[in-house]
């Protein structure tokens, strides 16, 4: 297990004239926690190499020691998981899933499947995020799935059901980890027949289901796919352990560096993801092109540095919803008005982001124009010193640092990012990090 580091109350971080430098990036968190299931559910070891350290990653170590599967951690980065080959050796846990999505979905899947008598709950904002479409498309085929507090959120009480699971169908335009877990659990279910799985309406965040059936091949299982619309799992097939699997570095962390390579001269450049890479986030890159900064790519790095003022974007993210929110940050050095669109899926995430983006954003001196699906973004002309709410959200704390750079359209200014210690959920040294390349210390 990683050791708990501490972080205070807040963190004061002053303007910063320049950034350049190289930040090795942790292991992805979509990656990891998909990787750590599969390697439970497989047959053999598995050898976890750059596994993230992180309270998400945490997370479901600690949920698969309850339910009795065996993993040692060699050192810092590597993990060994024995596989209990589609079981689980204890049917009764109390699972602690903290503010894990990436967590709590694919195993409620996979506990409905096996079977036993499981609790799931996590922190308060755990349980204002929605599952019920998840659990609707379980129970519809046989599982016993309960809500212990407000229908369609967690808590949840999983019995033995009994699955009869030939077509499922699940809603795609809440979340895409509620398909996610349907995939990762359909092997489990289709022992004899083939599962046919249907997406109602539209299927948001593809790439995230991209990184779901690239992993799925490596554990051995092949997943038939017609367009983003239906998937099929044929009968026969068993998780297999690959032996050894490398996580790659996590792309969404990779986009505040990267913009900050765009805001600021630069350049700066994230190793541990490239052209190569399986997540969809690497394509934030291609956003801040499009804002006219200078990207260069190689088979494991991307280097960003600044062109001169960023253009003001009008675009879809749907496809990089997480990335986005450091787009939302980069606007306040562009050129005009910046309008990100189709990203409901903000409001449902670890807080209400569009509010949240939309409230701290003005403190800055930002006009922030507020909708249902989208944001739009005017600079100020001078970006405001302000102290920064962080929502227990990670990524409102990692995007807002960059607020404090200077760039070729205006100054940062200093930031008060109140909780730092949100970032140990996907990335407990990112302070540190960024601290590095704008060189300066921050603790």
């Amino acid at each position: 297990m990683p050791q708990q580091k501490t972080y205070p109350h807040h963190l004061d971080i002053k303007p910063v004239m320049s950034v350049e430098g190289v930040v090795r990036l942790p292991g992805s968190k979509s990656i990891s926690n998909r990787t750590l299931l599969l390697a439970a559910l497989c047959e053999g070891s598995t050898t976890i190499h750059d596994l993230l350290a992180s309270d998400d990653t945490l997370v479901m170590l600690g949920a698969l020691r309850s339910l009795g599967i065996e993993w040692d951690q060699v050192d810092e980065r590597t993990h060994i998981v024995k596989g209990a080959g589609g079981t689980l050796p204890n049917k009764e846990a109390d699972l602690f899933m903290g503010n894990a999505g990436t967590a709590i979905r694919p195993l409620t899947a996979a506990l409905a499947v096996i079977g036993g008598d499981f609790t799931l709950h996590g922190v308060s904002r755990m349980h204002e995020r929605p599952i019920g479409d998840l659990v609707d498309a379980l129970n519809a085929v046989g599982a016993q799935i309960e809500y212990t507090g407000v229908e369609g959120y967690p808590p949840l009480r999983i019995r033995r059901g009994h699955i009869h699971a030939d077509r499922m169908a699940v809603r795609g335009n809440v979340s895409s980890q509620f398909l996610t877990a349907i995939l990762m659990a359909a092997p489990l279910m289709a022992r004899e027949h083939p599962v046919h799985i249907d997406v109602v309406g539209e299927l948001i965040s593809k790439p995230y289901i991209e990184i779901t059936l690239n992993l799925m091949r490596r554990f051995g299982v092949t997943v038939e796919q017609d367009g983003w619309q239906s998937f099929t799992v044929q009968p026969g097939q068993q998780y297999r352990s690959p032996g050894q699997i490398h996580v790659e570095g996590d792309a969404s962390s990779a986009s505040y560096f990267l913009a900050a390579g765009a805001i600021g001269v630069g350049p700066v450049r994230v190793e541990g993801v490239g052209r190569d890479s399986i997540q969809g986030d690497v394509r934030f890159a291609e956003a801040l092109e499009q804002m006219g900064a200078t990207i260069t790519r190689g088979d494991n790095w991307i280097e960003a540095r600044s062109n001169g003022v960023l253009k003001a974007i009008d675009a879809d993210f749907n496809h990089i919803p997480d990335a986005a929110m450091t787009i939302a940050v980069a606007a306040l050095y562009a050129d005009g008005t910046s309008t990100l669109r189709n990203i409901a899926s903000w409001r449902v995430k670890e807080t209400d982001r569009l509010s949240a983006m939309a409230t701290e954003l003005r403190k800055l001196g930002a006009t922030v124009e507020e909708g249902a699906d989208y944001i739009s973004i005017t600079p100020p002309q001078e970006i405001a010193a302000a102290t920064i709410e962080t929502y227990d959200d990670h990524r409102m704390a990692m995007c807002f640092s960059l607020a404090t750079i200077d760039g070729a359209a205006r100054r940062g200014n200093e930031m008060r990012i109140l909780d730092p210690k949100c970032v140990a959920k996907t990335f407990p040294d990112y302070f540190e990090a960024f601290a590095a390349i704008a060189k300066t210390e921050l603790f």
